[in-house]
């Protein structure tokens, strides 16, 4: 239904008021030279947004070390550097007498990653790892030959085994097994490379309560910078709500000239927030490897994608489902043993479909085999006759049709799906119960999940980046108020 004329003034104002005053509105800068320094500062910036954005929006979100892969020029360059170096520790300390050079740099790599591992208020073990780990003094022991390597290894190790993690535990002990001082040193710092990414992980689940309080005013601060860095960087995204007023006005109604003869503008009738939904609906039908997404869903774009992927995961069992329960009647259909052991077949057999090498047609052909099958067993347990050669014949041209896309019951499942998705939008408490449309109730409780997480996205990003949207909807929906008026006026 139409907007209320007082609901449509309410938005035009809000949309078309001079917000440029408003600290929360941000504007784009004019066009300008971009220097090399800008770029790497933005560019900065912007991994600093990525990774607050993925501490707020994944709760199991962790930093890991880079594997290169096994026949990389990366990898073999690092493997070479790394073997020179404890090759020519090991040459250094076989001399004779030996020299320490390369084991106080190690050393001191040592003592900086143990002081890393403290917390404030721990200036006891701070000044003892200081006054064990002085450097000017076992520069000078070196010098009289008069260093213990061991001993320093020892307390190294012991320290280790104070500041690590549970885990770690195994890989420590191995550590005082080991009596020669490159493979020693080799293998402490592998652990301590460990013993630093747990840190740091720890570190994440630490500060992500306080990472969230302040991460809507953050991530959109961020972005501001990136846009008057790039002036152009809201173009996808404005052609994403470009594309979306379109599709918005050509299913809304078309307003009714006014008492004074004045022709309506149909964009002028749209709720700026219908627009918005509309354009978060599309990215469930999204071309990604194709289509470039909007700039301000960037972060979100893996997820998205997965979402999608589930989704449409989900679409062909509610098809399958929707038409074996026609064939298959009342009797069959009222069973939820017998739909709960045909849906986790077709779930079985829907493995990988996201793969490129996936063949639609041939595990069409393959289900509707199977089905038939457990139609047929379900029916003989229950002393009904099995299913006949032409109710089998029509099943499968029923279950093989659901790959053309004008398909009725496909268009039938997308339409309430979309539905389901679109209330879900519309809700301002997340925790109200979304009534599941009828004919979906077999993927009630996946599409449920789906539809939380897809909400939970949504909702941030309309947080962080309302102000954007604001300024772009407010130039595509209301720019032509004033011609039209004046237009009007004119007129004869």
């Amino acid at each position: 239904s139409v907007n209320s004329s007082s609901d449509y003034e309410n938005a035009r104002q809000s949309f078309s008021s001079d917000s440029s005053s408003k600290p929360s509105s941000p504007a784009s800068s004019p066009p300008k030279m971009v220097s090399f320094d800008d770029l790497i500062e933005t560019a900065n910036g912007l991994s600093k947004l990525t990774l607050a954005h993925e501490i707020v929006m994944n709760s199991n979100f962790q930093m890991k070390s880079i594997d290169l892969p096994p026949q990389s020029l990366q990898r073999r360059v690092k493997e070479i550097v790394h073997r020179a170096f404890w090759d020519c520790l090991e040459a250094q300390l076989n001399k004779d007498p030996p020299e320490y050079d390369h084991a106080l740099l190690l050393l001191g790599e040592i003592k900086e990653i143990l002081l890393s591992f403290l917390i404030p208020g721990q200036n006891r073990l701070r000044n003892q790892i200081s006054e064990v780990l002085d450097l000017d003094l076992i520069q000078q022991q070196a010098e009289h030959n008069a260093i213990d390597i061991h001993k320093l290894a020892g307390y190294i190790i012991t320290l280790m085994g104070k500041f690590c993690a549970p885990v770690r535990d195994d890989e420590v002990k191995k550590l005082k097994s080991l009596t020669e001082i490159v493979p020693l040193f080799r293998e402490i710092f592998h652990v301590l490379d460990l013993m630093t990414m747990d840190m740091v992980n720890f570190t994440i689940q630490y500060i992500r309560p306080h990472v969230q309080q302040c991460s809507v005013d953050y991530e959109r601060s961020k972005f501001q910078d990136f846009l008057n860095k790039q002036p152009n960087a809201l173009d996808h995204t404005t052609q994403w709500l470009k594309e979306s007023i379109a599709e918005v006005s050509a299913l809304w109604p078309s307003s009714e000239p006014s008492s004074s003869g004045t022709n309506g503008s149909s964009s002028l009738s749209l709720s700026p927030s219908s627009v918005l939904n509309n354009g978060y609906l599309k990215l469930l039908q999204w071309n990604y490897n194709s289509n470039p997404v909007p700039e301000t869903l960037l972060t979100d774009q893996s997820r998205l994608q997965k979402l999608q992927q589930r989704l449409n995961q989900q679409r062909l069992v509610a098809y399958l489902m929707l038409i074996i329960c026609n064939i298959g009647g009342t009797t069959l259909s009222s069973l939820p043993d017998f739909c709960d052991k045909v849906k986790r077949v077709i779930m079985v057999l829907l493995e990988g479909m996201n793969d490129k090498n996936f063949n639609l047609e041939e595990t069409l052909k393959t289900i509707s085999v199977k089905v038939c099958s457990e139609i047929s067993q379900a029916l003989v347990e229950r002393g009904y006759p099995e299913l006949n050669n032409e109710n089998q014949g029509n099943l499968t041209g029923q279950i093989c049709s659901i790959k053309e896309e004008g398909n009725p019951v496909r268009t039938l499942i997308n339409n309430r799906i979309e539905l389901y998705m679109k209330n879900m939008l519309s809700v301002d408490n997340q925790q109200k119960s979304i009534p599941v449309p009828g004919g979906l109730e077999p993927i009630q409780a996946e599409l449920e999940e789906i539809g939380s997480q897809y909400v939970c996205i949504i909702k941030y990003n309309r947080q962080v980046y309302g102000p954007f949207y604001s300024g772009i909807l407010r130039k595509l929906l209301f720019s032509n108020l004033a011609t039209t008026s004046t237009t009007s006026s004119d007129s004869p």
